[in-house]
């Protein structure tokens, strides 16, 4: 299991100490979650800053864009240092060229779907994918609660990436604790975003304990 802790519901006013002691707990991933108030109605932050963070950092930034006319920024997300750059499925028409851009542009490449869109917008992308993403929350706001139908639509996409020989990895965002997680790795996900759950519980090693914990109790299922 990676955890990846979302920077949404870490402090703004110091974010580079909170991705300063993220680090110094252990965690190897931060969450960025870019929201422009068009395509969710929240409004949170952009390139600038993530690069200027970038610069003290040595975690994996996990940057997930939920705004609209996406492929005028890809480069600029690039540029500021993003190391995973997931789209959202329903953001584009041009999945197919974005997600190409995002390779050629030295990122990874991840695809969002929200709780109503269907798995099958997968199938003709799957070789371009390093990364799924299933929203298990309505995107646009923290401290929602887990969406339980979610767990079967990792278990689909699991089957997916199995029978297309994909490495692609899944990742989970919305309503993950300590409680779900066993449920949600045992479904096919590796990758676990928690924003209040995670950050609302100091000191972040011993939080991150938790999770490791309950991930522990799956693999003994």
């Amino acid at each position: 299991m990676i955890l990846s802790p979302s920077l949404l519901s870490a402090d703004f006013g110091n974010l580079e100490s909170e991705l300063a002691a993220l680090e110094q707990a252990g965690l190897r991933w931060a969450h960025w979650d870019v929201m422009d108030g068009m395509f969710v109605p929240n409004i949170t932050f952009g390139p600038p800053v993530i690069k200027r963070l970038r610069r003290n950092s040595g975690l994996f930034f996990d940057v997930h864009l939920m705004i609209r006319a996406l492929q005028r920024y890809l480069a600029e997300f690039a540029d500021a240092g993003a190391d995973l750059l997931v789209v959202h499925a329903e953001s584009t028409v041009h999945l197919d060229r974005t997600l190409r851009e995002t390779r050629r542009l030295g990122m990874q490449a991840g695809v969002a779907l929200n709780p109503s869109t269907p798995v099958s917008a997968l199938e003709n992308i799957v070789e371009l994918l390093d990364l799924v993403f299933v929203m298990s929350v309505n995107p646009g706001f923290g401290g929602q609660s887990f969406i339980p139908q979610s767990l079967n639509k990792i278990r689909r996409i699991a089957s997916l990436l199995q029978s297309c020989g994909s490495k692609a990895r899944i990742q989970v965002d919305g309503g993950v604790d300590p409680a779900n997680t066993p449920e949600l790795l045992l479904a096919g996900a590796e990758i676990l975003v928690s924003g209040s759950a995670f950050f609302n519980f100091p000191p972040y090693a011993e939080r991150l304990r938790v999770f490791q914990d309950a991930a522990g109790h799956a693999s003994t299922r």
